[in-house]
């Protein structure tokens, strides 16, 4: 479980002068957050929120059908730590999403963004994770990692989206790494790492030419139910556009790609070329 905190400001912690990155003596402040849910189920059976903590730009808002992740500041930027973690009790339900799409931007030293999210879900519990896709703009570097503790018998569904680039430019480079582990064993590890300027990213074995690519993973005992099955789906137009994986386990991976992010989300919610 997450130990309550009251809400705090981010840690800015100062480049040394000159020191270590590609742009120099600029030393911009680094932003390191932190944020962290905690959903379990009172004696009526009612999902209570008993720690919901914030820190800018991790900044966490309540709604009747969810809980907002709202960008209370630009970025994440080039060198900011930004860590989510989110505790589902047994038998609780939690939503969570994004008010808007995250754009990643280049820092002056060159460093990477990172955004950790870890996942706690007990038996009988069920988290939706559905952020709305990660803008790497042109110059940025931006990971997101992704690590999931699931509970015999709990269930997750999570979608993890990415585009490479604004309009008009060509997009950094963006790194993801999930890792889910179920009932004690380990049910996925995938990780990719693509570039808006890179041959081999854009090329046949990765990307085929498109700018946007994510996953809709389900896991627990329903995972799969009226999905299409194993294999890959392809028109004449958009080869292999989206891959559909049954795991080793209660669980189901979808993988799309796309040139726009509307027809990803379309690509993943159906899980077949339109």
């Amino acid at each position: 479980m997450v130990t309550p905190r009251p809400i705090g400001s981010p840690v800015l912690v100062a480049d040394p002068p000159g020191g270590g990155g590609g742009g120099g003596g600029h030393g911009r402040n680094r932003v390191t957050a932190e944020a962290a849910i905690v959903a379990s189920v009172d004696g009526a059976g009612i999902t209570r929120l008993p720690v919901l903590r914030s820190q800018v730009p991790l900044v966490l808002r309540r709604t009747p059908d969810a809980v907002y992740l709202v960008g209370g500041a630009a970025g994440p930027i080039g060198g900011d730590l930004l860590d989510l973690r989110i505790d589902v009790g047994a038998g609780a339900f939690l939503r969570v999403r994004t008010a808007a799409a995250s754009i990643a931007l280049p820092g002056l030293d060159g460093h990477e963004s990172v955004l950790t999210v870890t996942v706690v879900v007990g038996a009988g519990g069920c988290l939706e994770y559905l952020p709305e896709p990660v803008v790497v703009s042109s110059g940025a570097r931006h990971a997101t990692i992704i690590r999931a503790t699931l509970a015999e018998g709990a269930s997750l569904l999570l979608r993890d989206e990415l585009l490479l680039g604004r309009h008009g430019e060509p997009g950094g480079t963006a790194r993801s790494v999930l890792r889910v582990d179920y009932g004690e064993h380990p049910l996925l590890r995938q990780s990719l790492e693509v570039s808006g300027t890179d041959s081999t990213s854009l090329g046949p074995a990765v990307l085929a030419g498109h700018r946007a690519v994510g996953n809709l993973l389900r896991v627990g005992p329903e995972a799969g139910a009226g999905q299409p099955g194993d294999g890959a789906h392809e028109t004449a137009a958009n080869p292999l556009a989206v891959a559909v994986m049954p795991l080793a386990g209660p669980g189901i991976l979808i993988t799309a790609v796309a040139h726009d992010a509307v027809t990803l989300r379309r690509r993943l919610t159906t899980g077949a070329t339109p």
